[in-house]
């Protein structure tokens, strides 16, 4: 048994001082005052620093100097886990932006290979499109934009892990949507040009989320609120939002945290094969994509995912918005699980909990992460 004690304890529901957190093997046992910690536990100092639940991102489409649409194999996912989990991801979906059929079912069948391996920090699979809006594309390949088909709907639905899928409601045939929810997929909207009144009746079949919220949707006005207008009003929806400085301006991130019903803004990635790596320059769907200053873009300009990890997505929050750091976590963890329906075993500090952590110093860098109990320190 591990007491991981010396540190402020982010439980997804209170913050706690004083106190360690119990763990034996994959489970947290349970969380004791510190002077409570039984004599046969060993103990870990976490030097006055953070200790949250790890942190689960639902939207990676690569890091560690790859790509997941590039070779979507066990090898892939596994270079791009261990990249983000020092950051202190402990929980992520490979996601795999429109592509072939083709490709879609390589990645499908490697997920399912990675899930069945046991492999750490890999919980399900997130395909973006091919069901989307080509006036609402950004990179991805107009040539594979595609209606979402039974056949692609049953091997996804035999995949036995977290999945998402994000689609354009006005471009989705009817019953697609519903088709999807009811082979216990997660179904977002994004890359649309979709009205209010279609977000309406998309979630009416079954819609749960939204994908990148402000980016490549359609915008809020006064007389047409949009995509981004409903995904704001409509209590229900799960909003995932990059805090990286680049795709949304801060106070536009501050206006959707306020908007949002507490708990449905959660934080996304979009990370790129950068993350991880030293590299300046990577190619994805046939283009030439550049880092500079922490930003990846076309060649003609247009933002092309993100170099953003989650530990500065935190770190954003609380610094550029004002976010307590409590909330920050909790958007980093404790609701992603609740929007992937695993916050049964992931997303708090809990006894019974997967012992699934992050542990950050007082600058909220990453000092250790923790998946099922293993344990991984850092410098």
């Amino acid at each position: 048994m591990h007491a991981l004690t010396n540190c402020h304890i982010h439980t997804g529901l209170s913050s706690l001082e004083a106190h360690a957190v119990l763990i034996d093997g994959r489970q947290i046992v349970e969380i004791v005052a510190a002077e409570e910690i039984p004599s046969e536990a060993t103990i870990m100092d976490l030097d006055g620093g953070h200790l949250a639940p790890g942190f689960i991102d639902v939207q990676v489409n690569g890091g560690g100097g790859v790509m997941f649409n590039d070779a979507p194999s066990v090898e892939t996912i596994a270079q791009m886990a261990k990249a983000h989990r020092r950051f202190g991801t402990t929980g992520l979906l490979p996601t795999l932006i429109t592509d072939s059929r083709d490709r879609i079912a390589e990645a499908i069948d490697a997920v399912a290979a990675a899930m069945a391996g046991n492999m750490p920090g890999v919980l399900g699979l997130h395909l973006e499109g091919p069901n989307i809006n080509p006036e609402r594309r950004g990179m991805h390949e107009s040539k594979h934009i595609a209606a979402f088909d039974g056949e692609n709907i049953a091997r996804l639905g035999a995949l036995k892990a977290a999945k998402i899928v994000t689609l354009a409601p006005e471009c989705a045939a009817p019953g697609v949507i519903a088709a999807l929810s009811a082979s216990d997929v997660r179904v977002s909207a994004g890359h649309s040009e979709a009205t209010a009144e279609q977000v309406a009746a998309a979630i009416g079949e079954g819609l749960v989320g939204v994908t990148h919220l402000f980016n490549a949707m359609s915008q809020f006005i006064g007389r047409e609120p949009g995509m981004v207008g409903a995904a704001l009003a409509q209590p229900e929806l799960w909003c995932g939002i990059i805090v990286d400085g680049f795709h949304v301006h801060a106070r536009s991130v501050a206006a959707a945290w306020r908007a949002k019903r507490p708990g449905k803004l959660f934080l996304v990635t979009d990370a790129m094969a950068p993350v991880g790596a030293e590299m300046h320059s990577f190619v994805s769907a046939g283009e030439t994509i550049t880092l500079r200053d922490g930003c990846c873009r076309t060649p003609d300009g247009r933002l092309a995912g993100s170099a953003l990890d989650m530990a500065s997505a935190v770190g954003n929050c609380v610094r550029d918005i004002a976010i307590p750091l409590d909330e920050a976590l909790r958007m980093a963890a404790t609701y992603p699980a609740e929007f992937l329906l695993l916050d049964h075993r992931l997303g708090k500090i809990e006894s019974g909990f997967d012992a699934s952590l992050v542990w950050l110093d007082k600058e909220l860098s990453v000092r250790a992460t923790w998946i099922n109990g293993d344990c991984e320190q850092y410098e």
